[in-house]
C-alpha cells in the first residue's frame, strides 16, 4: 500500500538501477521497428546543468513513449572530450598544484587529462541517473575512444585525399589565453566602448601629412604599406610615395587600391598583413611581407622594440602616451565597436597569421542544401530553424579544424624532416625521418560523426545498419551551427545520408526575469539541488510542460511547486483507488457502464488520442498540460466523487463495474504519464493488481470503443455545469456548501431538460440541492450552463441590479463568441481547407454558444421585466 505523504525521495531511491539492471532501457529486439536518438555528449568539464537536464528530459520522454508504442528504442549515451574546455580546467587544476603541463610534458599531461574524463563521466552518470534517463549504457561512446578515434582519422585521410582538407596560412581567430586557433563560431562578438585613434604619418619625400586611424596602435609594428583610393584626388599625388611610420620608423610605400572606402574615416589605411583578415588579402594581391609583432601569448615579440614583452593592451597604453608627448597624436576619439571574444576562455581574440588545416567547406555545404528539398531532407521543428540552417550553410568560410592544445585527436599528418614532405594517413610511415603535427582536431570535428561513428562506423556493424539514420536529434537553437550543420555535411559525405529525420530544437533557461543564467549573474540553478528539494518527477514536468519547441524556458520555483502538487494529487487520488480495488484484479462488461463511466472512458479515449498526436508532433507541452487537464479535474475532480455513489451501492454489479472502470481509467493514466514522471507512474503501478513487473513492459493505451450517445454525453455535460454553476452560487452568496438549494433546469424552449434520475441523484448529492419541476416563486436566480438554463429559489438573496449586470457581461461575452463562430464558418479558406472534423467541431461550438445566448438574452428580459414590473 502507498503511504499516506508522497515524499519523492523514497520514491526515487534506488528505482533507477534496478530498471538499468533488469535491461529494460537495452536495444536490440529485432522484432520491433527501430528507433534511435542519440545523444547530444555533454562535455567532461564539469556537472550538468538545467539546459542538460531540459535537453535529455525531451530526449527521455521521446525515448519512452517509442518503447511503449512498441518500438525497438535505442537511446544511446556518450560524452565529449571537449578539448579547449578540458584542457583548461586540467590546466587549473595543475597551476593549483603550483606546475603547468610544459613541467610534466605531454604524455604526463594527457595522464591528467583522461583522470579528470574519469572523474567527470563518473558525476555525468550519477546525475543521468537522477534525472531518471533511460539509456542503454551497453553502447555508451566517448568521442576519444577506440572507435571514434579510428573514425576521425578516417574522416580526416578521406577528405584531405579528396582536396577537402588543405594546411595553410590565414588569418585564424587566436586566443592568447588558451594559445590555440579557434572557429569563427567559438567567437563571441561583443559591443565594447573602445578608442578610434587619429595618428600623424609624416610623408617622406614631400613633408606632407596623412592623419590614419586605427583601434589596434599595438599593431603598427607589423604595419606594411599605407593605402588610398586610385579616385581620391586628395592623395593621388602620394601615390607612390612613402609614410614613415611613427612606431618604429620605418618607411611605408603609399599605394592606391579600390579596396578603400572613400567615405570612411580619412580614407588613408594602414595595412597589416599578419593581424587582419582584409589587410592580409591586399597583402597577397601586391606581394607585401607578412610579419608578426606578437607572440602566442598575446604579449608583444622583438619587433616592438622597447615595448617587447609588454602585454598587447598595456603596449597600447604605453605607445599612445609616447606618441601624446611626441604630437603624433591627432585626435581620440571614443568609439563602440563589435569585439571578438573567446568562447571558452572570454578573453578578446586577436586575428593573427597562422598556418593551420582547413576544410573546404562548400562542396560539402552545397550537398547538403541539395537534399534538402528532396525525400533525405533534414526535418526542422519548428520549421523556422530550416532557413537558420541553410541560411547559414548558404555562407559558409572555410573551417579551420587545428588546435594548439595536447588534449584531443591528434592530426594524422606528418612531416619529412629531410625532405618537408607531408605524408596524411592512419597510421605513421614505417621509413624514413618523420614527425607528426603537434596539433590536435577541434572538438567539433569529431562530434561531426557523432551520428554515425557511434554506430560502430567504419565499421559495418549491425546497428550501424539498423539504427542509422537517426530519428530525431534534440538540441537547442545555439548549436544549430557548431553542430547541427557539421553533422549533415559530414554525414552527407561520409555516408551519402543524412544524420537524423528530424531535428527538435528547444531554447535556453532562463531565470524568472529572462536573464540568461550565468556565474556572474549568480542566478544558475543546479538540478541535481532541485530534485533533492522536489523530485526528479516535478522537475521533468515543470521542464516539458513549460514552453513550445523553440522558445526559451523561464525558471520559476512557484511552478515547480506546481508540478510537485500535482504529482502529491496523483499520489492521494491512487491512494483512493487502491483503496477500492484491494488486490483483485477486476475488469467490466461494456453494458453495464453508467454514463459516468461512459464519460470518463471517452475522456480517456479523447486524451489518448490527443496526447498521440501532440508527442508525435513533438508538442511535448500540449501532450503533458493535456494530461494534467484530464487527471486533475476529468479524474480527480470529477470521476472519483461521481464514482462514490456507485461504489457504496447496495448493487453489487453497479459497485464492481465502477470499481473495474476505476481501475481502468487509472493503470492506463500511469502509463500516459510514465513518460514524463517516471518514478512516481512505477512506484504506483506496482501496487496495481495484477501488474507486470515493471511499467517498462507495458503498452501503450489501446481506444476503447464505447456506444456513447449524443444524448447521454449533453446529459453528463448538463450535469457537471450544473453542479459547477450552484457551486459558484453558493459562493457568491456565502452560502455554506451544505446549504439546501431548489433548482429546475430549462431548456431553451423553457421545457424541462432531459436528465437521468441516476444523474438527479447524483445532482442533488454532490451540489446539495433539491431538483423540483417548479420553483413556485419569482425570486429566481438563473444561469446559462451547458444545454440548459439553472434556476434557483433564492427568495430575498437576488439583487436585480446586480444579476441585470451579469447577465450583460454574459450576453456580451457570448455575442462575441458566436460572432468569432459565424466569421470562421463564413469563411472559404477555413471551411475548405480545414480538416472536417475541426470545421464540425466549431459548428457544434456555434450552435452551443448560439443557443446560449438565446438563453441568456431571455433571462435578462425576465430581471428586466421584473425591475419595471
Amino acid at each position: 500500500m502507498l503511504e499516506t505523504k508522497y515524499d519523492h525521495k523514497k520514491v526515487e531511491a534506488d528505482r533507477y538501477q534496478d530498471w538499468i539492471q533488469k535491461g529494460y532501457f537495452t536495444a536490440g529486439d529485432l522484432s520491433k521497428k527501430p528507433y534511435c536518438i542519440v545523444i547530444p555528449p555533454p562535455n567532461v568539464t564539469g556537472k550538468l546543468h538545467l539546459g542538460h537536464a531540459w535537453d535529455t528530459t525531451i530526449q527521455d520522454i521521446l525515448s519512452r513513449y517509442k518503447r511503449l508504442q512498441g518500438f525497438d528504442v535505442l537511446w544511446l549515451p556518450g560524452m565529449d572530450h571537449a578539448g579547449i574546455a578540458t584542457q583548461a580546467k586540467v590546466d587549473a587544476r595543475l597551476k593549483e598544484e603550483g606546475i603547468s603541463r610544459y613541467d610534466i610534458g605531454r604524455e604526463k599531461f594527457l595522464e591528467r587529462a583522461w583522470a579528470w574524463k574519469e572523474e567527470y563521466a563518473s558525476t555525468i552518470r550519477k546525475q543521468w541517473a537522477k534525472l531518471g534517463l533511460s539509456l542503454d549504457y551497453t553502447r555508451e561512446r566517448f568521442t576519444m575512444d577506440e572507435g571514434l578515434s579510428e573514425a576521425v582519422k578516417q574522416v580526416f585521410v578521406d577528405l584531405y585525399n579528396d582536396g577537402l582538407i588543405y594546411q595553410g596560412e590565414r588569418i585564424i581567430n587566436w586566443d592568447p589565453e588558451a594559445m590555440t586557433a579557434l572557429s569563427n563560431i567559438e567567437v563571441e562578438h561583443k559591443e565594447i566602448m573602445g578608442y578610434m585613434y587619429y595618428f600623424k604619418y609624416k610623408v617622406q619625400e614631400t613633408g606632407d601629412t596623412l592623419i590614419i586611424a586605427t583601434t589596434r596602435p599595438e599593431t603598427m609594428f607589423a604595419d606594411q604599406a599605407i593605402f588610398v583610393h586610385p579616385d581620391d584626388t586628395r592623395y593621388t599625388h602620394l601615390v607612390g610615395k612613402h609614410a614613415i611610420n611613427p612606431a618604429n620608423g620605418e618607411e611605408l610605400p603609399i599605394m592606391a587600391d579600390d579596396y578603400i572606402d572613400m567615405d570612411f574615416g580619412t580614407a588613408v589605411m594602414k595595412c597589416t598583413p599578419a593581424h587582419d583578415p582584409n589587410d592580409f588579402q591586399l597583402a597577397k594581391k601586391y606581394n607585401l611581407k607578412m610579419p608578426i609583432c606578437m607572440n602566442p601569448d598575446g604579449t608583444m615579440n622583438a619587433l616592438a622594440g622597447k615595448y617587447e614583452g609588454m602585454d598587447r593592451f598595456e603596449c597600447r597604453k604605453a605607445l599612445v602616451e609616447d606618441f601624446e608627448k611626441a604630437g603624433v597624436v591627432d585626435h581620440i576619439e571614443e568609439h563602440p565597436h563589435q569585439v571578438g571574444h573567446s568562447e571558452r576562455t572570454g578573453v578578446i581574440v586577436e586575428p593573427y597569421l597562422s598556418k593551420q588545416w582547413f576544410v573546404k567547406m562548400k562542396p560539402l555545404a552545397e550537398e547538403v542544401l541539395k537534399n534538402q528539398n528532396g525525400e533525405q531532407k533534414i526535418s526542422f521543428v519548428p520549421s523556422r530553424f530550416n532557413h537558420t540552417f541553410e541560411q547559414w550553410l548558404e555562407n559558409i568560410e572555410d573551417w579551420c579544424i587545428s588546435r594548439q592544445l595536447w588534449w584531443g585527436h591528434r592530426i594524422p599528418a606528418w612531416t619529412n624532416q629531410d625532405t618537408k614532405e607531408i605524408y596524411v594517413g592512419k597510421e605513421a610511415p614505417t621509413e624514413g625521418n618523420w614527425i607528426q603535427d603537434e596539433d590536435v582536431l577541434d572538438t567539433w570535428f569529431s562530434s561531426a560523426l557523432w551520428p554515425f561513428s557511434t554506430l560502430g562506423w567504419p565499421e559495418k556493424t549491425a546497428d550501424l545498419e539498423r539504427y542509422f539514420p537517426n530519428d530525431v536529434l534534440v538540441t537547442g537553437y545555439d548549436i544549430i551551427f557548431f553542430w547541427v550543420a557539421r553533422m549533415a555535411f559530414q554525414t552527407r559525405y561520409i555516408m551519402k545520408n543524412r544524420p537524423f529525420k528530424d531535428v527538435l530544437i528547444h531554447g535556453l533557461i532562463r531565470d524568472n526575469q529572462g536573464r540568461k543564467m550565468s556565474k556572474s549573474l549568480g542566478n544558475g540553478v543546479d538540478p541535481m539541488d532541485v530534485i533533492d528539494q522536489k523530485g526528479a518527477d516535478a522537475l521533468r514536468f515543470f521542464l516539458t510542460t513549460n514552453s513550445a519547441p523553440g522558445l526559451d524556458l523561464r525558471y520559476d520555483e512557484t511552478k515547480i511547486d506546481a508540478s510537485w502538487n500535482f504529482i502529491n494529487k496523483i499520489w492521494n487520488a491512487s491512494r483512493y483507488v487502491l483503496m477500492q480495488l484491494g488486490e483483485k484484479n477486476t475488469s467490466f462488461s461494456k453494458e453495464d457502464l453508467s454514463m459516468a463511466d461512459k464519460w470518463i472512458l471517452e475522456k480517456l479515449n479523447e486524451t489518448i488520442k490527443s496526447v498521440r498526436l501532440n508527442m508525435d508532433r513533438y508538442e511535448l507541452s500540449i501532450a503533458g498540460n493535456e494530461l494534467y487537464d484530464f487527471i486533475w479535474n476529468d479524474f480527480c475532480s470529477w470521476y472519483i466523487e461521481l464514482s462514490k455513489p456507485a461504489l457504496k451501492s447496495e448493487n453489487k454489479k453497479e459497485a464492481e463495474t465502477t470499481k473495474a472502470v476505476l481501475a481502468y481509467v487509472h493503470k492506463n493514466i500511469l502509463i500516459l504519464l510514465s513518460p514524463f514522471t517516471p518514478f512516481i507512474a512505477e512506484e504506483i503501478y506496482l501496487q496495481l493488481p495484477g501488474h507486470k513487473q515493471s511499467i517498462n513492459q507495458e503498452n501503450w493505451p489501446a481506444l476503447i470503443e464505447l456506444d456513447y450517445s449524443l444524448d447521454e454525453k449533453e446529459q453528463m455535460e448538463i450535469l457537471i455545469s450544473a453542479i459547477q454553476a450552484v457551486r459558484e452560487i453558493k459562493n457568491e452568496y456565502h452560502l455554506k456548501p451544505s446549504a439546501e438549494l431548489w433548482i429546475t433546469l430549462k431548456t431553451q424552449d423553457g421545457e424541462l431538460a432531459k436528465l437521468d434520475e441516476h444523474l438527479k441523484t447524483l445532482l442533488s448529492g454532490m451540489a446539495h440541492a433539491n431538483i423540483a419541476d417548479d420553483l413556485h416563486t419569482d425570486d429566481v436566480l438563473q444561469r446559462t450552463i451547458s444545454h440548459a438554463l439553472l434556476e434557483v429559489a433564492m427568495n430575498e438573496l437576488i439583487d436585480l441590479e446586480e444579476e441585470k449586470a451579469k447577465w450583460e457581461k454574459e450576453i456580451k461575452k457570448l455575442n462575441g463568441e458566436v460572432m468569432r463562430g459565424e466569421k470562421m464558418l463564413s469563411n472559404p479558406n477555413f471551411v475548405n481547407k480545414a480538416p472536417a472534423q475541426k470545421v464540425e467541431a466549431e459548428s457544434k461550438k456555434l450552435k452551443t454558444y448560439q443557443e446560449q445566448l438565446q438563453i441568456a438574452q431571455d433571462a435578462l428580459a425576465q430581471i428586466m421585466e421584473k425591475m419595471h414590473g
